[in-house]
């Protein structure tokens, strides 16, 4: 996967993100609107009710910055996402929804950020900022294709949280719990779905309910029987599934 290229970035530093913002219900797009006028570094450039209409005036208009509905009939938010995709250059994409569920789909395709209705002008106002500093280092990083970033619920918003902070996956159902320090969080997404978005040079799934960052790994036990533990650097101790044994053997050189 590739970053998003902003039109025209080297032109543009500094000035005033040009947005168009696209939702299928007028009031939506009013208040949008309203918000927008308040946050000095956005220029709205237009409006659009349905993604056909969407993907026209991207080409005609060439904005900076898509604030997009996820659900709309017919092209919806994430159809107009991957369209855009396949282009040279394009727009940074904020998707604007009412759905927490989509923000899978949404950080696969390189959003910069996920914003729940009702959109408050602080809520906003931060996920432009992270729009700004993304078009102010455009060019500067590469992408190696593996996620770098998840977007997870919590209270009223969704949290960003880098892949690199997460020390421990369990699957729990249809959902995985992310592990970082003494805090986990709950992302609707299977874990076989998540292990390949996964880098395996610093994740490794240990089980059928398990993914582990290699670098919290402390070192192996045989506890007899064909059965082997991972030993954690804080002490604690989780079995592997024989499924995943060779392939843990395989990272320690057996």
């Amino acid at each position: 996967m590739t970053e998003p290229a902003l039109h025209s970035v080297s032109d543009r530093e500094g000035q005033p993100l040009r947005a168009l913002i696209v939702d299928d219900e007028p009031l939506a797009i009013e208040r949008m609107q309203i918000i927008c006028c308040r946050i000095p570094e956005l220029q709205v450039v237009g409006t659009a009710s349905d993604g056909a209409a969407a993907l026209r005036l991207i080409e005609a208009l060439s904005p900076d910055l898509v604030l997009l509905d996820m659900t709309m009939p017919e092209l919806d938010g994430l159809a107009v996402a991957r369209a855009l995709a396949k282009r040279a250059t394009r727009p940074a994409i904020i998707f604007v929804t009412a759905h927490e569920h989509f923000a899978v789909e949404a950080f696969d395709l390189e959003a910069v950020d996920y914003v729940l209705k009702p959109v408050t002008p602080e809520r906003l106002g931060r996920a432009i900022d992270r729009a700004l500093v993304r078009r102010d280092k455009q060019g500067a990083r590469s992408d190696n294709g593996w996620l770098t970033e998840l977007w997870v619920p919590h209270r009223s918003e969704l949290l960003r949280i880098e892949v690199s902070q997460v020390s421990r996956i369990d699957a729990e159902r249809d959902y995985v719990r992310l592990h970082l320090g003494d805090r986990s969080y709950l992302l609707l997404q299977t874990i076989a779905g998540l292990e390949e978005r996964l880098d395996p040079a610093q994740f490794i799934r240990i089980h059928r309910s398990t993914i582990l960052r290699r670098d919290c790994i402390r070192g192996l036990r045989h506890d007899g029987l064909g059965v082997w533990s991972i030993e954690l650097a804080d002490g604690e101790a989780l079995r592997i599934g024989r499924t995943y044994l060779s392939r843990v053997k395989a990272m320690a050189g057996r």
